[in-house]
C-alpha cells in the first residue's frame, strides 16, 4: 500500500477514487505516566513516556487506515494526515485519514 500526504504520487495516475479511509484509536495515560509528567515538568525536557505513547498510537492509526483501505479495494492512500484530540482529562484520540484510490503506473 503506497501512503503519501500529497495529491499525487510521482510515476502513477489515479485511475479510481474510492473515497475516504480513516483509521482511529483511543489512548488512555496511565496513572504512572501521570506522575513521571508531574515530576518531569517544572524541570522541563522530553516525557518520553506520553512521546513513545503517541508514537505508538499514530502507528496504530495509520496500520488501521491501511487495513481500511484494503477492504475497500485500495492499493494506494493519497493526502494522508493525522489528527488528535482529548478525551476527558487523561485520554487522547489520534486518528490517521486520507483518501482511498486505485493506482497504476504511468
Amino acid at each position: 500500500m503506497i501512503v503519501v500526504t500529497t495529491e499525487s504520487i510521482a510515476n502513477y495516475k489515479v485511475k479510481e477514487v474510492i473515497g475516504p479511509v480513516f483509521g482511529l484509536t483511543v489512548r488512555a495515560r496511565g496513572i504512572g505516566k501521570d506522575i513521571v509528567a508531574a515530576l518531569k515538568g517544572p524541570i522541563g525536557g522530553e516525557i518520553t513516556q506520553y512521546t513513545e505513547m503517541l508514537e505508538d498510537a499514530r502507528k496504530q492509526a495509520m496500520d488501521r487506515m491501511v487495513s481500511n483501505a484494503s477492504i475497500m479495494g485500495a492499493n494506494a492512500i493519497i493526502m494522508m494526515r493525522f489528527d488528535s484530540g482529548e478525551i476527558g482529562q487523561n485520554m487522547s484520540e489520534i486518528v490517521a485519514y486520507g483518501t482511498a484510490v486505485i493506482v497504476e503506473r504511468e
